[in-house]
C-alpha cells in the first residue's frame, strides 16, 4: 500500500506540472489575469506536492530498513549485541529525522516568502493596469482551464480518500493542493463567463482576490512557525507536518471545517478539546447560530442612517433606485445589501483642495513663514508673464541678448467647493474630485501666463482670485460637476525657494533705486519752487516800489500845483501856514522858546534845568488860590 501512496504522489506531482504549465501559458495567451494569478498556486502545489513526495520516500526507506534490522535480529538469534548497535546502524530514520527537523521549516519558511512575494508582486502588477485588455478565444481558455480543473478534482477528491483510509499524513498536503488547484481553475474559469457576460471587471477583480489569499496563506505559515516554538510536545504522538495548510484543507474540504477545528485544536493545546460540552454545543447549534447571525446581518443592512450634512445616493442592483436616487439626513428604509446599497456623501460640507503645494505636517505650526525656506512637501512652480525684461551679459564683441519675458513663481492657492448636485458629482465622472482639482490647477497655469508677476505679488491678488474663482466655476459647469466653488485664496505667492534670497536683494535694490528717484524729484521741486518765489517776490517788490515811486512824484505834483493856488491866494498866510507846519511836524520833540513882541510889559521866567526823571518830575502841582 505505500507503493500505491507514492505512486498516486508521484502522479499529482507529474500532473501538478504539465497543469501548471499549460495554465499560465492558455491564461498568458488569453490575457486572463485570474487564470495568471491561479498558475501560482498551481506551482505551489507542484512544490508542496515534491516535498511530500520526498518525505514518503524516506519514511518507506525507514520502514524498509526497520523491517532488514528486525530480520536480522531474529537470524542471529541474539537481540543484546544488535540493540546494543542499532542507534547506529539506522540511517534512514536518522535521516527522516533531519529532514524534519530542518528542511520542513526551511522550507515552510521559503513557502511563506514565495506566497508572500508573489501576492505583492501581482498586487503591484495589477495596479498598473489602467484598463483590462479584451480577452483573446476565452472559449478556448474556457474549455482548456475547465477540464483541468474537472481533472484535478477527481485526482485530488481520490488522493484525499486515499489519504484518509490509510492515515497518511505526507499525502494529505499534496491532495489538498491539487484540490485549491481546481477550485481556484473554477473560479477563472467563471470569471471568464462572466467577463463574457458583459461584466469585464470580473477577471481583474479575480485575480486581486487571488492574490489577497495567497498573503493569507503565507500569514497562515507564519503564525504556523510562531506557534510550533510553544507548541507542547507528546512522546509517541505524531509530529504535524508545517506544509500541511489547514487554511488550504478548509478550502479544499470545506465540509469537514469541525473536523479540522477539532483536529488544529487538540493538536495545539495537547488535550481533547473537541469533546468539551461547549465545542459539541457549537457543533450541534452551528447551522441555526450561522442562519440566525446571517439573519439579523441582513436585517441590519436594511436600515440606512445620512448623518446632518450629508446626502446619499441609493442604488438598486447599482442603479440609481426610482423616486429615492437621493437621500437627506436622518434613518431611511431600504431593502437589503446587495440589492439595495448607500453612498454617502458630505455635501453640505465645505470641502478644500490645493493646487500648487502638498502640506508638510513638521512645518504647520511655524509662526512665520520665510521665502527663503521651504515650508511644503511639495511646491509646484509655475510661468508667469512679466514686464520688464533684463539684458542678458554676453561676452565682449558680441551682441547682447534680453531674457524672455516670463519668470517663475511659487503658488499655493487653496480651493473651497461644495457639492450642490450629488448626482452630477457621483456619476458623470469616476473621479470628480481629482477631476476637479486638474481643471483648476489648469486654469491657474492657463491665467498665470497673462499676468504680470508684480501685480499679482502685489495689488492684483485678490483681483487674480476673484478671476480664478469665476475661470473654474465656469469650467466646473461646463463640465456638469455639480460642484459650486466658493472660495480661491492666492495665500502664498513667492519666487521658488532656491531664487528667494536674490529676488529679495533684487527687490530691495529697486525700492532703494524708487527712492532715490523720488528724493531727487522732491528736491529739484523744492529747488524750483523756491527759485520761483524768491523771483515772483523780487518782481513783486520791484513792481510795488516802481508803482509807490510813481504815485509819490503824482502826489507830489499834485500838491505843488494845490500849493500854487493856495499861495496865489493869499501868499502871507500860505507861508506863515507853511512855516508853522513845518515846525510842527520836525519840532514835536524839539525845545521850543517862545519870544513875545518887544513892546510887551509881562515878564516870563523859564525854568531851562534838565529834568533828572520825567515820570517824578512831571507831577502836576495844584493851582495856587488867590491871594496867595
Amino acid at each position: 500500500m505505500e507503493k500505491n501512496l507514492q505512486r498516486n504522489a508521484g502522479v499529482n506531482l507529474g500532473l501538478s506540472l504539465v497543469v501548471t504549465a499549460t495554465t499560465y501559458a492558455v491564461a498568458y495567451s488569453t490575457h486572463s489575469f485570474a487564470g495568471q494569478v491561479a498558475g501560482i498556486f498551481l506551482w505551489l502545489g507542484f512544490l508542496v506536492g515534491l516535498v511530500s513526495w520526498f518525505h514518503m520516500r524516506l519514511e518507506e526507506r525507514e520502514r524498509l530498513e526497520s523491517l532488514e534490522l528486525d530480520e536480522l535480529a531474529r537470524s542471529r538469534g541474539s537481540g543484546t549485541l544488535f540493540t546494543a548497535g542499532e542507534g547506529d546502524s539506522r540511517q534512514a530514520r536518522g535521516a527522516r529525522e533531519l529532514f524534519e527537523r530542518y528542511f520542513v521549516p526551511g522550507f515552510t519558511l521559503v513557502l511563506l516568502l514565495m506566497q508572500a512575494v508573489a501576492g505583492w508582486w501581482c498586487l503591484r502588477w495589477l495596479s498598473r493596469v489602467k484598463e483590462p485588455p479584451a480577452l483573446a478565444q476565452p472559449l478556448v481558455a474556457m474549455a482548456i482551464l475547465g477540464l483541468f480543473a474537472l481533472v484535478l478534482y477527481l485526482i485530488g477528491q481520490f488522493s484525499s480518500r486515499l489519504a484518509r483510509l490509510e492515515q497518511s499524513r505526507l499525502l494529505q498536503p499534496s491532495a489538498s493542493y491539487v484540490l485549491l488547484g481546481a477550485h481556484v481553475l473554477a473560479l477563472a474559469v467563471a470569471g471568464l463567463a462572466l467577463v463574457l457576460a458583459g461584466f469585464s471587471q470580473v477577471d481583474y477583480f479575480l485575480a486581486q482576490v487571488f492574490c489577497g489569499l495567497l498573503w493569507l496563506l503565507a500569514l497562515e505559515n507564519l503564525f504556523s512557525l510562531m506557534f510550533e516554538f510553544y507548541r507542547p510536545r507528546v512522546k509517541g504522538r505524531p509530529i504535524r507536518i508545517l506544509y500541511d495548510s489547514r487554511l488550504v484543507g478548509l478550502i479544499s474540504h470545506p465540509e469537514s471545517v469541525f473536523t479540522t477545528v477539532a483536529h488544529t485544536l487538540d493538536y495545539q493545546f495537547g488535550f481533547k478539546v473537541s469533546e468539551t460540552w461547549f465545542y459539541q454545543f457549537l457543533k450541534r447549534s452551528m447551522a441555526w447560530l450561522t442562519l440566525s447571525y446571517l439573519a439579523i446581518l441582513t436585517a441590519s443592512t436594511c436600515l440606512v442612517y445620512v448623518q446632518p450634512g450629508e446626502e446619499a445616493l441609493l442604488e438598486r442592483f447599482g442603479k440609481p433606485a426610482p423616486g429615492r436616487e437621493v437621500l437627506g439626513p436622518g434613518f431611511h428604509a431600504k431593502l437589503p445589501w446587495p440589492i439595495d446599497q448607500a453612498y454617502r456623501y458630505r455635501t453640505q460640507e465645505i470641502q478644500t483642495f490645493d493646487v500648487g503645494f502638498e502640506h508638510d505636517e513638521k512645518d504647520e505650526h511655524e509662526a512665520a513663514v520665510l521665502w527663503t525656506v521651504s515650508h511644503y512637501k511639495e511646491e509646484l512652480n509655475l510661468l508667469v508673464a512679466s514686464r520688464e525684461t533684463a539684458e542678458i551679459p554676453a561676452a565682449p564683441g558680441s551682441p547682447g541678448r534680453k531674457a524672455p519675458p516670463v519668470s517663475l513663481l511659487s503658488v499655493g492657492l487653496p480651493v473651497q467647493y461644495q457639492i450642490h448636485d450629488l448626482k452630477a458629482w457621483a456619476y458623470n465622472y469616476s473621479n470628480a474630485g481629482e477631476l476637479l482639482k486638474e481643471l483648476a490647477t489648469r486654469e491657474v497655469v492657463r491665467y498665470l501666463v497673462g499676468v504680470d508677476v508684480n501685480d499679482i505679488m502685489s495689488v492684483g491678488r485678490f483681483a487674480a482670485a476673484e478671476e480664478l474663482q469665476k475661470r473654474i466655476q465656469a469650467r466646473a459647469d461646463e463640465l456638469k460637476l455639480g460642484v459650486r466653488i466658493l472660495f480661491v485664496g492666492l495665500q502664498d505667492v513667492h519666487p521658488p525657494v532656491r531664487v528667494g534670497a536674490a529676488y529679495e536683494k533684487f527687490v530691495g535694490a529697486k525700492q532703494k533705486r524708487e527712492a532715490d528717484i523720488l528724493k531727487a524729484q522732491a528736491y529739484a521741486i523744492r529747488t524750483n519752487s523756491l527759485a520761483i518765489a524768491a523771483a515772483t517776490t523780487r518782481r513783486l517788490r520791484a513792481a510795488a516800489e516802481s508803482a509807490r515811486r510813481v504815485t509819490t512824484a503824482a502826489a507830489t505834483e499834485s500838491l505843488f500845483t494845490n500849493q500854487m493856488a493856495a499861495y496865489r491866494a493869499s501868499p502871507d498866510v500860505y507861508s506863515e501856514r507853511a512855516r508853522l507846519q513845518t515846525l510842527s511836524r520836525y519840532g514835536q520833540n524839539a525845545r521850543k522858546i517862545v519870544r513875545p513882541a518887544t513892546n510887551a510889559q509881562e515878564t516870563l521866567q523859564l525854568n531851562l534845568e534838565e529834568k533828572l526823571r520825567e515820570g517824578v518830575m512831571a507831577v502836576p502841582l495844584p493851582p495856587l488860590s488867590p491871594g496867595k
